[in-house]
């Protein structure tokens, strides 16, 4: 049964088995600011030879964060040039353990950041800064 299933593998076997894609696991630090990743970093682009575009929005020009006064950190989205597929995300601030989910989601089904950039997100949210640094790696930032 399932409890045989999971009790002959690693809590990594398991993930690997129930996701899609290695590349979308993430990882994530409760810290204070808290950090959140997926995919690959830059030096891991580099050391492969994949071109890729960079965007990046700082918190501190996020609304929610600074009417929060909780603004360190960042938000960086990493994507093939070629393909436009986003390949990593990196987020270092407010509640990056749950925005990394959206760039997952979109990572898991092959989006580029302009796909996730189009989407319509709440304002003033956090996830805006997810939002910002798709567009940044698109060239069409809004706010920085």
């Amino acid at each position: 049964g399932v409890f045989f299933f999971f009790k002959q593998k690693t809590a990594y076997e398991m993930l690997r088995s129930l996701v899609g894609s290695e590349m979308c696991i993430r990882d994530r630090v409760y810290t204070h600011p808290e950090v959140a990743a997926v995919g690959r970093t830059e030096e891991q682009l580099k050391e492969e030879g994949i071109e890729y575009s960079k965007g990046v929005f700082p918190f501190m020009a996020n609304s929610r964060a600074r009417a929060n006064v909780d603004n360190e950190g960042m938000v960086k989205v990493l994507a093939d040039k070629k393909t436009r597929r986003i390949l990593g995300i990196h987020i270092m601030g407010p509640n990056a353990g749950e925005i990394i989910a959206e760039g997952v989601l979109g990572m898991e089904y092959g989006a580029s950041p302009e796909n996730i950039g189009k989407v319509c997100h709440a304002h003033p949210t956090l996830s805006e800064a997810l939002k910002e640094a798709c567009l940044a790696a698109h060239h069409k930032a809004i706010h920085f």
